[in-house]
């Protein structure tokens, strides 16, 4: 069973809530505050809350784990986390098990660094 399912703002918020209204669970989400993600207006996680992220899209999996580490310094736990798309096809590490409904490798490119 899920008590909570969280999201990393922004991309997460919706994903969360919809999984959440689903299971019939509680949705909240982090966001970044001077740079790290953390739970702000009053939510609250339990000591027995058993926690699912959810999230859009995975690429490089970074907001995902910042989700996790952010989530490790409160009560609860994190059971497991889930993407729509898994731009990684698998690769990306979350910091937690990850099921996504569709992967795919797609590469991902630095700005500077586009193909022809």
């Amino acid at each position: 069973d899920i008590d909570v399912v969280v999201g990393p703002a922004m991309g997460g918020v919706i994903p969360s809530y919809e999984l959440a209204r689903h299971l019939g669970c509680r949705a909240v989400f982090v966001e970044r505050v001077e740079g790290a993600f953390e739970l702000r207006r009053s939510f609250e996680i339990e000591d027995t809350d058993r926690v699912l992220i959810a999230e859009d899209i995975v690429t490089t999996g970074l907001s995902f784990r910042e989700t996790v580490d952010a989530l490790g310094k409160l009560p609860g736990t994190v059971v497991g986390g889930s993407c729509i798309i898994d731009r990684s096809g698998g690769e990306a590490d979350v910091g937690c098990d990850l099921v996504s409904l569709a992967a795919i490798k797609f590469p991902d490119y630095d700005a500077d660094d586009l193909p022809p």
